[in-house]
């Protein structure tokens, strides 16, 4: 018979935090359902011996995201992270995202103008143009091939090189950086390797537009002339903010790609009924968004005053994850949430997180996703998996949830 001492040792055993996904890759972690049904607000145990709390309610998750009281800063003490790499790439990344307000205001607003409805209707053309010609190189190659390398890939690659500004030639390496920063089992000195190269190289960037901004048209000229020129701020600053969007710019909405994809591969009946009726696209874009949740881990917090959520009394100093992969499977807002489905209405998922913080660049990446599903399926009609969907690997070790590769044919 086990004494409260063993049941409790189990107990903190079990809440190891991160929680692994096994048998369904496309779903959360089971204890996600059993905390947010037992205890929504949970302590759990991470690497360094440190513990946080883990909100899996969707209505904790929001207040939480939306709280004055809890700072993005990972140089406040008791900041939580989940591996040593995640804790060197948070503080590494001196970018607006992680700070609080009014310095994130303060660049936020530098950056919105990039991001506007004008914005995207001026590269529609331009997205539809890099959706084709990968088509067309993927069908110039001929099946099978695998889809994440051909496609899903290199249009954000594409998308982010011209937006910001930044020679498309250059995404090998950048993407090469990017993955590694953002590498929760990568070692601590290779992960700032990673940065240091990332944003040296993005700097020489920043400089050449210095001397030259032109018409300032892409990003990078635009806060050259306006920004740097003026003495508003710095070339690192800017460099910093090239790092943090090309990161977020390529490795996000590549994955969605790839995951949104495979989810109608295996959903042909949602598949033709999209084929069949357009109007449905728009929906079915915001339910592959809350289905996947790809950044899964892209809300640690830690509390700036003690506050209570959800009934449960969270003290300053105290590090959170509010979940926003457990929030969009929360069945109280989204009926079976488990399944798949284009035409439940998701509006109030949490994807793009909520509040000040959440995604500077979701018009950009619902742009992306809305051109490539408006195109994918009428160019390539027989596009289908190559191989048994169980054989499938995913990625769960980075910052994006991803697969590793995608092989199809038609």
């Amino acid at each position: 018979m086990q004494n409260d001492a063993d049941v409790m040792a189990h107990d903190r055993a079990e809440r190891a935090f991160p929680f692994g996904r096994p048998g369904a890759p496309l779903g959360p972690p089971p204890e996600y359902a059993r905390l947010r049904a037992d205890q929504p607000l949970s302590k759990v145990s991470l690497w360094d011996g440190s513990t946080a709390w883990i909100a899996t309610r969707w209505e904790d998750v929001r207040t939480v995201l939306g709280s004055p009281f809890f700072s993005v800063d990972p140089c406040r003490p008791g900041y939580p992270s989940v591996s040593p790499a995640r804790a060197v790439q948070a503080r590494s990344r001196q970018a607006f995202i992680n700070m609080d307000d009014p310095d994130h205001a303060r660049f936020r607003r530098m950056l919105t103008k990039d991001f506007m409805q004008k914005r995207m209707s001026d590269l529609r053309p331009m997205v539809r143009q890099f959706v084709d010609e990968l088509i067309d190189r993927m069908i110039e190659q001929g099946p099978p091939l695998d889809f994440v390398e051909h496609f899903s890939q290199p249009l954000p690659s594409m998308v982010i090189s011209a937006l910001l500004g930044v020679p498309y030639e250059d995404h090998a390496r950048l993407g090469e950086w990017s993955t590694t920063r953002n590498d929760h089992t990568a070692a601590p000195e290779v992960v700032q390797d990673a940065v240091r190269k990332m944003e040296a190289h993005l700097g020489r960037i920043v400089a050449q537009k210095e001397a030259d901004p032109g018409d300032g048209r892409d990003m990078l000229s635009r806060l050259v002339i306006e920004q740097i020129h003026p003495g508003h701020v710095t070339r690192e600053e800017v460099m910093r903010i090239a790092s943090l969007l090309y990161s977020a710019g390529h490795g996000t909405t590549g994955s969605q790609i790839g995951l949104g994809t495979l989810s109608l591969l295996m959903n042909p009946a949602q598949r033709a009924e999209l084929d069949a009726d357009p109007s449905l696209l728009a929906g079915a874009v915001e339910e592959m968004l809350r289905f996947h949740t790809i950044a899964h881990f892209n809300s640690a917090r830690v509390a700036t005053a003690d506050v209570t959520i959800g009934g449960q009394l969270i003290r300053a100093g105290e590090g959170v994850y509010p979940l926003i992969f457990a929030a969009n499977r929360d069945p109280d807002v989204f009926p079976q949430p488990d399944t798949f489905d284009i035409h439940r209405n998701p509006q109030e998922h949490v994807a793009f997180a909520y509040g000040i913080h959440q995604c500077l660049g979701q018009p950009l990446a619902r742009l992306e996703l809305h051109t490539v599903f408006s195109m994918l399926f009428k160019r390539l009609p027989g596009l289908r998996l190559a191989v048994p969907v169980e054989s499938l690997a995913f990625n769960s070790t980075s910052q994006v949830y991803r697969l590793e590769a995608l092989p199809v044919a038609w």
